[in-house]
């Protein structure tokens, strides 16, 4: 029996993914403990904002939004928050001596203290959680998806041994560590009891997966037994390091039907010199290479990268370079960020820093070209059928996604006149395209699953 209160409980999830998915854990720990989740923070007793620090911007993002939840005690003096995630973990209790009007402060090692820190909380009481990197695998003890039904991300691991320059991911997030296989059907297994139909795979670097492991498993044999699962019909990868994608794994993206024909790589640059100062393994030849065998083995593949710009000691040389290796190996989609100079990092220290102005220009030059890759990319499509998987019915008709698009990072399809439900899978005839987006109508049997 509870002695403690319950309260209305809103949480607020910054940044990737791979944060939502923590953020889920926190909310199916709050529910548990017979708290009522809010989406509204104004209506709330606690809100507990789960937090990014991975670039400037998302730091900037995160202490924003606290200074806002903060702000909101003016007119509710008993109002509780509770910060985690990574700018929690990165800074720790120093966030509570910057800002005083925070009731408590959890790393990213949360799983199972999320309900106790709102008790704590509540008494009055400051909660301060753990902040040593956890040696093995944490798994939350439930979950509240916050995506559409028919669709999850699914974390397979955590933490980085990559160790790139400019990254602040292994200090704040500790060495890689595999998510048990078991646990992974487990879990995959739930979803789709639950009508779930497309899961994304995500971790800091999927294609680690089960090297710390000692029964073997890999990414292929993970992917096959996720395959054997009926009702799951797509399955995503994000996060690909480019080295690590094995000739197995390009085999059974080809060649199997579940596993989607899309593949998130990012290769950060195209400069060896460049890539060299960054940590990254691999040459900007291999990377090509890479990226033919890919097509060749699946021509209708879609490819999605990042890169950085104004990294220390990018010369114009070395952004021409960048530039043509863009133009040679013609991805579909693309972001590009400014190098974030981060503390603690081996870049932070490298000389001579880009001015801030130069690595702006260069990554509006190197998104316009971007677009003009990805509208021609799109051209392709006109006069072919896809499936897509309908998000959204409007007065005109559907919005949803193809194989061709992550949800929030890639673009969408339109489809005029078509009539489905949400979660429906549609078959479409492109007729039209643009740099992010396509549009359709329905082609002859329009609704193809429910």
């Amino acid at each position: 029996m509870r002695n403690s209160p319950l309260a209305k409980v809103c949480v607020i999830s910054l940044g990737c993914p791979k944060n939502l998915v923590d953020a889920e854990g926190a909310c199916g720990e709050i529910a548990a403990a017979g708290h009522e989740l809010v989406c509204d923070p104004a209506s709330a007793d606690v809100v507990l904002i789960n937090t990014c620090a991975f670039i400037e911007s998302a730091r900037e993002e995160s202490v924003e939004t606290i200074e806002e939840i903060v702000a909101t005690k003016h007119d509710a003096r008993d109002r509780k928050i509770i910060v985690m995630g990574c700018l929690a973990q990165r800074y720790g209790v120093e966030l509570i001596k910057a800002e005083p009007e925070i009731d408590g402060v959890l790393g990213i090692h949360h799983a199972g203290q999320v309900s106790g820190a709102i008790d704590t909380v509540l008494a009055g009481t400051r909660a301060v959680g753990a902040f040593e990197p956890s040696p093995g695998w944490e798994e939350q003890s439930s979950r509240l998806c916050s995506t559409p039904p028919w669709t999850a991300y699914l974390k397979i691991c955590d933490g980085c041994d990559n160790h790139c320059s400019y990254c602040a991911i292994p200090g704040i997030r500790g060495h890689f560590r595999s998510r048990p296989l078991k646990l992974i059907l487990e879990e995959a297994r739930h979803l789709a009891d639950r009508g779930v139909k497309e899961i994304i795979l995500v971790g800091q670097d999927i294609t680690q997966y089960g090297s710390d492991l000692e029964d073997g498993a890999t990414l292929v044999n993970l992917l096959e037994r996720l395959s054997e699962i009926d009702s799951l019909q797509w399955i995503r990868l994000m996060y690909c390091y480019p080295t690590k994608i094995t000739k197995e794994l390009v085999e059974l993206v080809a060649h199997h039907d579940k596993i989607v024909k899309y593949l998130d790589i990012p290769f950060q640059h195209g400069d060896d010199r460049i890539l060299s100062a960054m940590n990254r393994r691999g040459s900007s030849a291999e990377y090509v290479r890479l990226v033919d065998e890919l097509r060749e083995q699946c021509p209708e593949i879609t490819l999605r990268s990042s890169f950085i710009t104004g990294f220390p000691g990018e010369t114009e040389d070395a952004f021409r370079n960048l530039v043509g290796f863009i133009e040679r190996i013609q991805l579909d989609r693309a972001g590009v960020f400014e190098y974030s100079r981060e503390e603690g990092t081996a870049a932070y220290k490298m000389k001579p820093l880009v001015p801030g102005r130069i690595a702006r220009k260069r990554r509006e030059i190197v998104m316009e070209l971007q677009q003009h890759i990805s509208l021609h990319r799109n051209q392709l499509f006109l006069g072919k059928a896809l499936t897509v998987l309908v998000e959204q019915v409007t007065e005109r008709g559907i919005i949803g996604r193809s194989y061709r698009d992550a949800p929030d990072i890639d673009g969408v399809v339109y489809v005029d006149g078509a009539s489905a439900k949400p979660g429906d899978f549609v078959e479409v005839e492109v007729v039209q395209a643009s740099e992010y987006d396509l549009i359709g109508v329905p082609a002859a049997a329009a609704v193809i699953s429910s």
